[in-house]
C-alpha cells in the first residue's frame, strides 16, 4: 500500500528549503541563520553609516503629506470647525469616522505582541516590534481627530479628571469622557510594552555601535542591560504581567468605542452586537494594515528570511477569521433591522443600502466581504505576495467605508423627516485625513532606520542553535568561534 507523502508535491517544489519536509508547512524562519547572523542583519540596517535614498525620498514625501494636515489642523485651531462639514443632524463627521478607523488599524499590534504572545505562538516573533510601532502610531493619529472635534483642543485636558478650583469634573456618562480613559490607558500600556521588549535589543546596539553618540543613545535606552541571568529573568516576567494587562485592553478599548455609538437611541447604533462586531472589525483591519507595512518593508530592507510566506500565510487566515466575524455582523444588523419589527430600523437598513449614500454600503460589502472571503480560502493566494497587498489595501478601504457608512447613516436621516439633513465632507476634511497619513509614514520611517524592526532576542529564540547551546547565554561563546 502506497503511503501518502506528507507534502504535497503538487502545489510546492519538492526541495523548496522554505517547506517543512515533515508536516508541508512553511517554515517560520529561513534556514541557515545563527545568533551572529541575525545580530548582523537586523543591526545593520540600524547601525549602518549608509542610509538608502529610497527612504529618505519617502521621509520627504511623508513630511510633505503630514505638512498638509499640520496647515488643515492650524486653519482650523484659527477658524474653528466650521470649516468641517459637520452641521446638525450631521454632528459627526470625517473626525469621528477616522478616529474609529486609527484606533481599529492599531489593535493588530496589541493582539500579536499580547494575546499570541501568551499563547506561545512563535511566529509573531518576526512581525510584533512594528506591529506594536504601527500601534502607537495609528494611535497618535486617532487621539488628533476628537481632542480637534471637541473645538477647543487647548482645553482638552478638562477631559482628564483634574482637580481644580472651579470643583468642574468631567461629565463621567459621557462617552467621549469614557473614550479619553480607554484610550489613554491603550496608549500607555502599549508604550510601555513596546519599549520593555526592546531593552535587550538596545543594549545589543550599544555594544556593536561604533560612533559615540550611537553608543550614549543606546546605552542610554537599554537601562543598563548586561544580558545577566536576573536581567534576563525580570526581563520575561514584564513581559509576562504587560501581555496580561495589554490583552483585556484590546478587548476593552474598541469595546468602549463602540459603546461611543451603542448606547445611543439613534437607529443603527442602538444594538448589542456593536462590541464584538467592532472588535472583529478591528483586528481585521490592523492585520491588513500590518501587511500593508510588512510586505513593502521586507522587501525593500530583503527581509524575505525573518518574514517568511509562513508570516504572510498566517495573517491571511486571522483575516479571514475576523472578516467572517464582520461578516457575521453585517447579516445581523439586516437579520434585526427586520427581526425587530421597528419603523425606524427597517428604513435605517433600507436607506443604507439604497439611500443616497447607498453606494457607500455596497463598497463595503465588495471590499470587506467579497473580495476578501472569496479569495482567502486558497492557500496560494494567502501566500502570493503581490495579491495580499492588493488586499490588505482593499481591506483598509473597506473598513474605512464600514465607520462612514455607521456614523453618516444613522445620523442625517433619523426619526424626523423634518429634522433629515445631509452631510458633505470639506476639503479640510480631507486634507487633515490624507495628513496624518503622513504623520503616520512619516513615524514609521524614522522607526525602522533607528530601531530595530524586528527584535533580535526573540528571533535567536527560535533558531535550533538555542536548544542546543542552552540558550542566548552561549551567544558570545558562538560568536567568537564563528
Amino acid at each position: 500500500m502506497a503511503t501518502k507523502p506528507l507534502h504535497d508535491p503538487y502545489r510546492q517544489p519538492v526541495n523548496d528549503p522554505m517547506i517543512d519536509p515533515v508536516t508541508g508547512e512553511y517554515v517560520v524562519l529561513a534556514p541557515g541563520h545563527n545568533f551572529t547572523s541575525v545580530t548582523r542583519k537586523i543591526a545593520n540596517v540600524v547601525l549602518t553609516s549608509h542610509t538608502p535614498l529610497g527612504w529618505f525620498f519617502g521621509l520627504i514625501v511623508a513630511g510633505g503629506i503630514a505638512s498638509v494636515g499640520l496647515i488643515a489642523i492650524t486653519w482650523l485651531v484659527l477658524k474653528g470647525t466650521g470649516i468641517w462639514g459637520v452641521t446638525i443632524p450631521g454632528a459627526w463627521g470625517f473626525a469621528i469616522v477616522n478616529f474609529v478607523w486609527w484606533i481599529g488599524i492599531g489593535h493588530a499590534g496589541t493582539l500579536i505582541s499580547a494575546i499570541l504572545l501568551l499563547f506561545k505562538q512563535s511566529w509573531r516573533n518576526s512581525i510584533n516590534r512594528f506591529a506594536e510601532a504601527m500601534t502607537i502610531f495609528a494611535v497618535v493619529c486617532a487621539g488628533l481627530f476628537p481632542v480637534l472635534h471637541v473645538g477647543r483642543p487647548w482645553l482638552g485636558y478638562w477631559l482628564l479628571p483634574l482637580p481644580n478650583t472651579m470643583n468642574i469634573w468631567p461629565q463621567f456618562r459621557s462617552p467621549l469622557c469614557w473614550d479619553v480613559f480607554a484610550v489613554s490607558t491603550y496608549a500607555t500600556i502599549s508604550v510601555v510594552f513596546w519599549y520593555v521588549g526592546m531593552i535587550p535589543d538596545f543594549g545589543t546596539l550599544r555594544d556593536k555601535a561604533q560612533m559615540p553618540f550611537a553608543k550614549w543613545f543606546y546605552g542610554l535606552l537599554s537601562l543598563g542591560w548586561r544580558g545577566s541571568t536576573r536581567h534576563w529573568m525580570r526581563y520575561e516576567t514584564a513581559s509576562l504581567l504587560l501581555a496580561g494587562l495589554s490583552t483585556p485592553l484590546v478587548l476593552s478599548v474598541h469595546t468602549v468605542i463602540s459603546f461611543d455609538f451603542a448606547v445611543a437611541a439613534l437607529p443603527g447604533w442602538h444594538t448589542t452586537i456593536f462590541p464584538p462586531y467592532f472588535v472583529a472589525g478591528a483586528v481585521y483591519s490592523g492585520f491588513a494594515m500590518v501587511l500593508t507595512l510588512a510586505i513593502p518593508i521586507r522587501k525593500f530592507y530583503h527581509m524575505e528570511d525573518l518574514v517568511t510566506l509562513r508570516h504572510l500565510d498566517n495573517m491571511g487566515k486571522v483575516m479571514l477569521a475576523t472578516g467572517l466575524i464582520v461578516a457575521y455582523g453585517y447579516g445581523m444588523e439586516v437579520f434585526m433591522a427586520w427581526f425587530s419589527a421597528s419603523h425606524w430600523e427597517f428604513f435605517m437598513m433600507w436607506n443604507r443600502m439604497f439611500g443616497p449614500i447607498g453606494w457607500g454600503y455596497w463598497l463595503l460589502i465588495i471590499f470587506n466581504i467579497a473580495i476578501p472571503l472569496l479569495t482567502l480560502w486558497w492557500r496560494r493566494l494567502r501566500t502570493n505576495v503581490g495579491f495580499l497587498f492588493f488586499l490588505s489595501i482593499v481591506v483598509n478601504i473597506g473598513m474605512w467605508f464600514e465607520r462612514f457608512v455607521i456614523v453618516i447613516t444613522s445620523l442625517y436621516r433619523d426619526f424626523l423627516p423634518s429634522s433629515w439633513g445631509t452631510y458633505r465632507a470639506t476639503k479640510w476634511d480631507y486634507l487633515l485625513y490624507l495628513g496624518t497619513f503622513g504623520i503616520f509614514t512619516f513615524l514609521f520611517l524614522l522607526f525602522v532606520r533607528f530601531i530595530p524592526m524586528i527584535p533580535m532576542n526573540e528571533i535567536k529564540m527560535m533558531l535550533p542553535q538555542t536548544k542546543f547551546s542552552g540558550g542566548l547565554d552561549a551567544e558570545e561563546t558562538i560568536e567568537e568561534t564563528a
